[in-house]
């Protein structure tokens, strides 16, 4: 037997709930992963309050760990028992004290990647990565906004951006938010209040921008439209502020033939050659030094309930774990 956090019905953080559960035996493809480190994301908390829906209940929540392989099923030849491994994938079940799971969706964790960084960095690394090196291929030379600068992709973004040779513009809600966002690459800062489109107006000469990076959803997507340089993209990733509305596309031609786009980490690493290039870039920048993982906040797995309602308050900064 061992834990798992689980919901019985969708709601509040007060619905997480500490149960015992059965520790399962690892299929044909899958390997059982004993958790050494687990990482909290925005996306937990919509798959907690009912906006994502979870495929049955009560359901385990959590997208990314790291842990040691005990077991593997029939088949599988991407791991073995004894290997350090994280992962960041569907279907939701991280929380808890040890899963099975598919094992090509699995990466080997290098000797220099600490339990605590991979279980904070692969969710919001690997989003990262597609971010800047797929969806919108950052260059040496431009200018690019990143919302939310202080959260957990936010700092990574930041950093990763300027090792790209990038000027960074991050969007934060505090003065300490905005001293962690510049500490971490970003090179121009616009506080919660500003006038977004003319700050950027501002900083960028009136040239804008090629591409903006939004996660906060309802309360930033038209101003950021308004941000881009003709042709550019909108890339919206996320809704902490609430869903975007229905997007009206001749706005889009009027704003200048823009383009938008709503990407997800799982389209990106559906092939499992992709999660590995990923993971191997993801991987190098850390090790480098380039890019940090920032750990601001730790957690007992049981206390998943009181770490939901700090970040929801946006009390957090950087990557939060939960440890088994």
């Amino acid at each position: 037997m061992s834990h798992a956090i689980r919901i019985h019905e969708p709601g509040g953080p007060e619905k997480l709930q500490w149960d015992q559960v059965s520790t399962p035996d690892p299929k044909p493809g899958e390997a059982l992963v004993r958790h050494t480190a687990i990482g909290l994301n925005y996306i937990d908390v919509y798959f907690r309050n009912g906006l994502y829906k979870v495929p049955s209940l009560p359901a385990t929540l959590g997208m990314e760990a790291a842990g040691v392989v005990k077991a593997v099923g029939e088949g599988v030849t991407e791991v073995k028992p004894g290997d350090r491994v994280a992962y960041a994938t569907a279907p939701i079940g991280a929380y808890a004290e040890a899963r099975a799971i598919k094992a090509d969706r699995l990466v080997r964790l290098p000797d220099d990647i600490a339990d605590e960084a991979a279980g904070a960095m692969m969710l919001q690394g690997l989003t990262a990565w597609y971010l800047l090196r797929r969806t919108h291929r950052v260059t040496a030379g431009e200018t690019i906004l990143v919302h939310a600068a202080a959260g957990g992709v936010g700092l990574i973004m930041c950093q990763w951006a300027k090792h790209l040779g990038a000027t960074v513009i991050g969007t934060v809600s505090t003065p300490e938010k905005a001293a962690l966002a510049r500490a971490h690459g970003a090179d121009h800062i616009v506080a919660a209040g500003e006038d977004l489109p003319a700050r950027v107006k501002e900083i960028t000469g009136g040239a804008m921008l090629p591409a903006v990076y939004d996660s906060v959803g309802r309360d930033t997507f038209t101003a950021s439209l308004d941000c881009l340089a003709p042709f550019g993209l909108m890339v919206s990733f996320g809704n902490a502020s609430g869903p975007v509305p229905p997007v009206d596309l001749g706005m889009l031609a009027a704003k200048g033939s823009l383009f938008v786009t709503r990407p997800t980490l799982a389209t990106y690493t559906a092939k499992r050659e992709d999660l590995l290039e990923g993971a191997r870039e993801l991987f190098g920048v850390v090790a480098s030094g380039a890019v940090r993982i920032v750990v601001n906040q730790r957690y007992k797995l049981r206390e998943a309930a009181e770490a939901h309602r700090a970040l929801e308050a946006r009390e957090t900064t950087g990557s939060t774990v939960l440890l088994p």
